[in-house]
Parts: structure tokens; C-alpha cells; sequence
């Protein structure tokens, strides 16, 4: 199996949520995604379970805001790296890191606070990754804006 290897911090498109770049912190101390997002509402729609939320994909910015809308997928307790549980909705999304695009669980929270709008856990990044720790953005590159 030939994997591709990454820094400990990428930069990540999330395309069905409408995330052009967000830079994540690649963690295989965590099982799953974390994704920063806050008044996130559950809806229904067609019989089915969606979630609403917001999110601010930049560091220290408040002022870019996207609206998402996924469908759920599960909702589970997760123990954060401070030990609290908290039950988060998890959806099922596309994550594009350089040349890789895949589908990954991804849990919602408010990661307003933390340095990393985003977490990649080790279930996002199995069999296709290999993390050097001593490296940033190996294949995940910023995106200059246009204009």
C-alpha cells in the first residue's frame, strides 16, 4: 500500500459544506473529525434528519461566516482532550487534501476557543495517510484569493 504523507497541519477543502480551504490540524491522538460550528439546528426535511450550522472557517476571524447544511448521519457522545462527553451530531462529508478527495464522519462543535477550526482524527486519515510530525502543509496548500 503506498501512502501519501502529510505534516501534522494541512490545508483542507470541504466541498459539500462550501469550504474552499481550512486549515486543519491533523491529530491521531483523536479517533474522529471535529469541525468547528455553533447554532447548530436540527431540521427535518423529506423524512430525513438534517443539521443547520454556522461556522467561521479562518483563524481569529469572525467575520467570514459560512451557513452549512448536512444531512446527519449519527449523533454520539465524544470525549474531548479534556475528558468532558458531550453527544455531537456527526455528519458524513467530502474532505480534499491535495489530490485526495473522500468521504469522512466529522462531528460538530463549538471550537471558537481552539487554535484549529478543524480536527482530522486517525478513522479521516487511515490507510491513506502516513502523519510526519516534524512537517506542515505537505500537500494541502493555501489557496492565494482571486482578484
Amino acid at each position: 500500500m503506498d501512502l501519501s504523507v502529510i505534516g501534522w497541519r494541512e490545508w483542507v477543502a470541504l466541498p459539500d459544506l462550501k469550504i474552499d480551504q481550512i486549515k486543519c490540524k491533523v491529530d491521531t491522538g483523536a479517533k474522529t473529525s471535529a469541525l468547528h460550528a455553533y447554532f447548530i439546528e436540527p431540521f427535518k426535511k423529506s423524512g430525513c434528519e438534517y443539521v443547520r450550522f454556522g461556522m467561521h472557517p479562518v483563524q481569529k476571524n469572525s467575520d467570514t461566516e459560512v451557513i452549512c447544511t448536512s444531512k446527519v448521519h449519527d449523533q454520539r457522545e465524544i470525549t474531548d482532550s479534556g475528558g468532558h462527553r458531550e453527544k455531537r451530531y456527526v455528519i458524513l462529508t467530502t474532505i480534499k487534501l491535495g489530490q485526495h478527495n473522500w468521504q469522512a464522519e466529522v462531528t460538530l462543535t463549538d471550537r471558537e476557543t481552539m487554535l484549529f477550526r478543524m480536527l482530522l482524527g486517525r478513522d479521516a486519515i487511515k490507510n491513506q495517510f502516513i502523519v510526519n510530525p516534524a512537517r506542515s502543509y505537505l500537500i494541502g496548500k493555501k489557496r492565494k484569493k482571486k482578484g
